[in-house]
């Protein structure tokens, strides 16, 4: 399927199911909003890495317009429906302030019922455990998917984003095994060397002397 749709291009990434808050203030994306809402239109986020639009993102809906000010700025809720690739950029649309894209949705296996989730889950865990960090996710654990954990795991925007070009559930969940496997040393290694600091003083930092 191939379709025309708003952008409104964001420097994150968006998950299919994700619940996205956002407060909107420039006269081009207010515009965008208010079009959308008023006839029940999605819109697209495509993810902004390096100051460039990349080719993927996600198609959202607006599930709220929770307030208007007296400015015109927006708060509104919305949320993630499925990923979208990007076949062409139209900057420029015909008496609107905003762009558009011409995208194709590709096929996204999105099957909870891989036997990688539980040890998946363990690792977030585990990580938020370290940081002292409590999350408590809004389903049981045999309903979650890689989507409801990514952004609990310590991935920085450009992980998040090869995360959401991966289009099969196995192979999202082996990317956050793998992620984690590597991310949770280097976090112990900092919890003991925080430990180490609180007993032994403070690390100096000294410049030597050239000779």
């Amino acid at each position: 399927m191939t379709n025309f749709i708003p952008i409104f291009p964001l420097n994150i990434v968006v998950f299919p199911g994700e619940s996205l808050n956002l407060h909107i203030f420039e006269p081009r994306y207010k515009q965008l909003i208010n079009d959308c809402f008023a006839n029940k239109k999605p819109f697209g986020i495509p993810v902004v890495l390096d100051d460039k639009v990349s080719e993927t993102g996600t198609l959202l809906e607006i599930t709220s317009i929770e307030k208007v000010y007296e400015d015109g700025k927006i708060d509104v809720a919305t949320k993630g429906i499925k990923v979208f690739n990007t076949l062409e950029l139209i900057k420029e649309l015909p008496d609107k302030l905003y762009s558009g894209a011409i995208v194709t949705y590709p096929a996204n296996n999105e099957d909870t019922r891989i036997d990688l989730m539980p040890t998946v889950l363990n690792g977030v865990r585990e990580l938020h455990k370290m940081l002292n960090v409590t999350k408590l996710f809004k389903k049981s654990d045999h309903e979650l998917c890689s989507y409801d954990v990514a952004h609990h795991a310590g991935l920085s925007l450009q992980e998040e984003y090869e995360l959401l070009c991966l289009l099969r559930e196995e192979q999202r969940l082996e990317y956050l095994k793998r992620h984690l496997h590597n991310v949770l040393p280097i976090v112990l290694g900092m919890e003991n060397l925080k430990e180490r600091i609180q007993l032994n003083g403070h690390f100096k930092e000294l410049k030597g002397f050239k000779l």
